[in-house]
């Protein structure tokens, strides 16, 4: 009889380590309590009872969608494409289109096709980015990704799932929470006086939860930042930049700021799920480095091998022009955001509203005046007695424990009847 063997090499093997009995359990969504809330108003005033739903961060819910052409355009390409295998980045003609049509980008930045990596949604995106960092930069887990003060919160958890700490950086709610690049060096800082490597920062703009947008020279002057301060990786999300007032990012930009070794630091994720409202398609988009692009290949061989009919909903939409595709998803959402903002400079409540789907609402006159203890609560006085969802800050992080994020992802008079209900709840707390 032959001895048990390893696969790997002795000198390959990975070290025993226990960290996963110290870690914290991740928690599920309470997302569950938005609908809970507005269930009650609904048997307290009737069935038929009209409510608004300013929680919505999916397009696909909340306003059209994408448009059935497209729809049936990428199934005439997936019956044409056949239904084998196709590579763990995707296919030729998907790269193609994300490079050429969608990014347009250019030669002098030496980056094409090859930096393109399709992958199964944001969420896969973002995890196959994360091992990333940790594999090809600080090379141990423990080490730190650092996102902004309130941050969406699966980037409280998406890293720690993969053995990553996540540090929320200083930042001023006066500000929206805005990185300084002061603040990403003292982040840095703080990691190593903890014994602890920074694997990566993340920019996102326009910014989920508070809306915050940053212009393409702020970006690059954070990342600029963060890469002389020793961040191995800046990852960029831009999934909400096609919907905003001033047009999509331009990518060549960035990279024309950067050296060709520090573009190799850069990570862009984008896709469909805000712009084309295709929550449910699964479809996005890894901008790497060639080094990151061959190690998310290897990985994603014995992982996640992506869908075809995805990568053809995105390449439907990116052949037709994306400003075409996407129009019945951005133009209503442009409208909504020009009544959200006139209807809140209107009102006393401090708020942050840049581009995207959101604006971020300072309701602590209203928690206090109510006796609440925070915008979970808050939440639920809203949903039961005025029949109006929104996301509690609370559910990001205790700094927007007093804040609200109120999606104007709906066609224009939901969101001028959403923010009137709204006003409408939180006034009645002044009164108690």
């Amino acid at each position: 009889m032959t001895a048990p063997e390893f696969v790997h090499p002795p000198q390959h093997l990975i070290p025993t380590n226990n960290y996963p009995a110290s870690m914290m359990d991740i928690p599920p969504s309470r997302m569950f309590l938005i609908r809970d809330a507005l269930n009650a108003y609904r048997q307290k005033m009737g069935a038929d009872a009209v409510t608004f739903d300013a929680s919505q961060g999916d397009g696909g819910a909340s306003l059209p969608g994408v448009p059935r052409e497209l729809l049936e355009a990428a199934l005439k390409l997936q019956i044409d494409h056949g239904t084998a295998y196709d590579q763990p980045w995707g296919t030729t003609r998907f790269r193609k289109a994300a490079a050429e049509n969608y990014w347009q980008l250019s030669a002098d930045t030496g980056w094409g096709g090859e930096n393109v990596i399709f992958v199964q949604g944001g969420r896969d995106g973002l995890q196959k980015a994360y091992g990333a960092m940790i594999s090809l930069g600080t090379h141990e887990v423990g080490s730190v990704v650092v996102v902004s003060r309130v941050p969406w919160i699966s980037y409280n958890w998406g890293p720690y799932a993969v053995g990553l700490n996540v540090m929320l950086a200083p930042g001023d709610p006066a500000e929206g929470w805005a990185y300084t690049p002061e603040a990403i060096r003292e982040s840095a800082a703080f990691a190593a006086a903890q014994g602890r490597k920074v694997a990566g920062l993340v920019i996102t703009s326009p910014d989920n939860p508070t809306g915050r947008t940053l212009t393409t020279g702020e970006q690059v002057a954070l990342a600029r930042t963060a890469l002389e301060a020793g961040y191995p990786y800046v990852l960029f999300d831009w999934m909400y930049h096609y919907v905003t007032d001033e047009g999509h990012t331009d990518v060549n930009e960035v990279l024309r700021a950067f050296s060709p070794e520090e573009r190799e630091r850069l990570i862009v994720l984008d896709g469909l799920t805000k712009s084309l409202g295709a929550s449910n398609v699964r479809s996005a988009h890894l901008l790497v480095g060639k080094k990151v692009a061959k190690h998310i290949t290897s990985q994603a061989s014995h992982a996640v091998i992506p869908t075809f009919y995805s990568q053809a909903v995105a390449i439907a939409a990116y052949e037709m022009g994306f400003e075409k595709a996407a129009a019945s998803i951005i133009e209503p959402t442009r409208e909504s955001r020009r009544v959200l903002r006139e209807a809140l400079s209107e009102k006393p409540a401090r708020f942050i509203m840049g581009d995207g789907y959101y604006a971020f609402i300072d309701c602590a006159p209203y928690i206090e005046a109510g006796g609440l203890k925070d915008s979970e609560a808050l939440l639920t006085y809203l949903g039961e007695n005025f029949g109006i969802a929104v996301v509690p800050g609370v559910y990001f992080s205790q700094h927007g424990a007093n804040w609200i994020r109120f999606s104007y992802a709906t066609p224009p008079e939901i969101t001028r009847g959403a923010v009137a209900r709204l006003f409408e709840g939180l006034e009645s707390l002044l009164s108690k």
